[in-house]
């Protein structure tokens, strides 16, 4: 339930909202979502959180991340750590969920309602944390993919639950399969 007149922001995860949009077979629009979301209420902020691979001279989600940063959104990143796991695979790290949550508590005060782009478990204690600020907090993920995206009690906390399948025809559009390869490759990586 949304209101017209509720000061909204959106944080979004961006390797989980990819990879839950993956599993249900289609790429997100970014501009047709900031679109919809400002439809829906008075649009503050719209975060987006990701990991760049670090030595890498061209990283396949660079384009994505300066295309969101010239169209509204507000670009948090940072740079993936790589290592050698115990057997010798080569691994990335680039988790962001400390810097979502301490910009969803900065910006508590200034909204009435959170949507937070993620199926994350580890966000329930801060959405348990917006709501006691009154804030009304909104989760987009997907419980129709195999494994479900969504943890069981992220969804619970929740407000609202928005199933992101359900959002397919207003901010969905199909795969690019040329350049999913490259993008997947290092959200999976990412992960």
């Amino acid at each position: 339930m949304f209101y017209k007149d509720e000061r909204l922001a959106l944080f979004i995860d961006g390797s989980n909202l990819y990879a839950a949009a993956k599993s249900l077979g289609f790429d997100i629009d970014y501009k047709l979502l900031r679109a919809e979301f400002m439809r829906r209420g008075k649009l503050l902020r719209a975060f987006y959180y990701t990991a760049l691979l670090e030595n890498d001279e061209y990283s396949p989600i660079r384009p994505l991340v300066d295309w969101l940063n010239y169209n509204g959104f507000s670009m948090v990143t940072k740079p993936a750590k790589e290592y050698t796991d115990s057997q010798g695979r080569r691994k990335v790290k680039g988790n962001m969920d400390i810097e979502l949550a301490v910009d969803a508590m900065e910006l508590a005060p200034r909204v009435d309602h959170i949507v937070l782009f993620s199926g994350d478990g580890d966000f329930r204690p801060l959405v348990e944390s917006l709501q006691r600020q009154g804030v009304r907090v909104s989760v987009v993920s997907t419980i129709r993919s195999q494994p479900p995206m969504i943890s069981d009690d992220l969804r619970r906390q929740a407000d609202n639950f928005i199933e992101l399948e359900d959002l397919k025809d207003v901010i969905g559009r199909p795969p690019r399969e040329n350049q999913n390869t490259e993008r997947e490759t290092a959200y999976a990586q990412q992960s």
